[in-house]
């Protein structure tokens, strides 16, 4: 595994730990060189998954798009990586267990949705405020109402 601060291709597994599923090993790492530690998750490739744009186009499933939405709607918050993890884990779950190949974005979004609403409410409006597109601050002070702040 090549280590993401220098670049040596060398690193010896200090610990690993399986999700509860199973369907995740994250492992810490140290680096021969630097000695530096760093974290790696394994997980089994899985069926390939269309996701439908809301404009009707399709691009393929990329967990690292949820994640990405997921981190930046918890930036500052008290929300672990781990647990970031987890969320991206379980939407990716949920979705790979539809029956189609093929999964709208809502569907996806309102997964998140689901989830960040009982990890962190601000997380869970930031996310909602770019996902469903808010266009003025009435739209903000519904769901604002809506969640109970």
């Amino acid at each position: 595994m090549k280590c993401p601060f220098c670049d040596h291709d060398d690193s010896s597994v200090l610990e690993s730990r399986d999700s509860e599923d199973g369907g995740v090993t994250r492992r810490r790492r140290e680096c021969s060189k630097c000695k530096k530690r760093f974290t790696t998750y394994e997980r089994v490739e899985g069926p390939q998954l269309a996701v439908i744009k809301k404009d009707n186009g399709r691009e393929m499933f990329e967990r690292d798009k949820i994640r990405r939405g997921v981190v930046r709607a918890c930036e500052k918050r008290p929300v672990s990586t781990d647990l970031i993890e987890e969320v991206v884990d379980q939407v990716e779950r949920e979705m790979l267990r539809k029956q189609s190949g093929e999964v709208s974005s809502r569907v996806i979004g309102n997964a998140v949705l689901r989830r960040l609403k009982k990890i962190d409410k601000v997380a869970y409006v930031r996310f909602a405020s770019v996902y469903l597109d808010f266009d003025d601050i009435e739209d903000f002070t519904k769901l604002v109402k809506e969640i109970g702040f």
